[in-house]
């Protein structure tokens, strides 16, 4: 049996232009793939703004703008030669992704090349943000590894596992916090106890106050001679900040 439409040539025309039609329409771009395409272009343009954005100058250090005598003397956590020619105080806050970065990628060069050799005396203090809703807890485990001897140990475990025991990640932060305290060795009972009853928060406070005291507003922010630098710093810019200090400073007396 012959095909139909073989017999009349003008029916097939109509098929044509379907098909046709819907190749056109195919083609063009729907307002959904449109939306897609502006969003990506905004992306675009908002990480070309953040990676392009310069820093923040760095400050003068300013005197006291808020009142913090009720917070009591701060207390940091230091590491190096307390009499070396330069002191690098930082700010920071457990839960703030570019403090993560500082003690995860910048931090260890800053220890073994610039601490360790006598160069720099460092002391961080926390400076735990509002917006941040485990990062009080988080200071307060380690005040309390402090307490231990430990208090590296757990600065060092904390920032490197931001993602298991941030306010995205669990409301249980106490709970990874003590699994930590277990594998340093630390004595679990004491460490529980101390962590319950919250007992470093007038001096995780202090810390606090002692940084709006310096009109620190970020995290994280260094203070390096007489200069506040906010923001996270490299290296080569830490280790130039620190040559240019120790070049302005005066040499030890010789001994006798």
């Amino acid at each position: 049996m012959a095909d139909r439409n073989s017999q009349n040539p003008d029916r097939k025309q109509p098929r044509k232009n379907q098909v046709k039609a819907a190749r056109s329409a195919s083609s063009r771009p729907t307002p959904f793939y449109i939306g897609l395409a502006v969003l990506a272009l905004a992306g675009i343009g908002a990480l070309a703004y953040v990676v392009g954005r310069p820093k923040p100058a760095a400050q003068e250090v300013s005197d006291i703008t808020t009142d913090t005598t009720n917070a009591g003397p701060p207390q940091g956590y230091s590491l190096g030669n307390a009499n070396a020619p330069v002191k690098i105080l930082e700010f920071g806050d457990f839960e703030c992704p570019q403090c993560g970065r500082f003690s995860t990628l910048t931090e260890p060069d800053l220890r073994k090349r610039l601490i360790e050799t006598g160069d720099v005396f460092f002391t961080y203090y926390d400076f735990p943000l509002q917006m941040h809703k485990n990062t009080r807890a988080a200071s307060n485990a380690a005040a309390c590894a402090d307490e231990q001897g430990k208090f590296w140990p757990m600065h060092d475990k904390l920032f490197d596992s931001q993602d298991q025991w941030n306010g995205e990640a669990t409301d249980k932060p106490a709970e990874v916090f003590a699994k930590y305290a277990g594998e340093m060795g630390l004595n679990a009972a004491q460490w529980q106890s101390c962590f319950d009853s919250r007992k470093y928060q007038k001096r995780i406070s202090a810390n606090e106050a002692e940084a709006l005291r310096r009109n620190v507003n970020a995290t994280p922010s260094f203070i390096i001679g007489n200069k506040l630098y906010p923001g996270s710093l490299g290296y080569d810019e830490l280790k130039a900040i620190v040559d240019s200090l120790k070049a302005k400073s005066p040499a030890p007396a010789p001994k006798t």
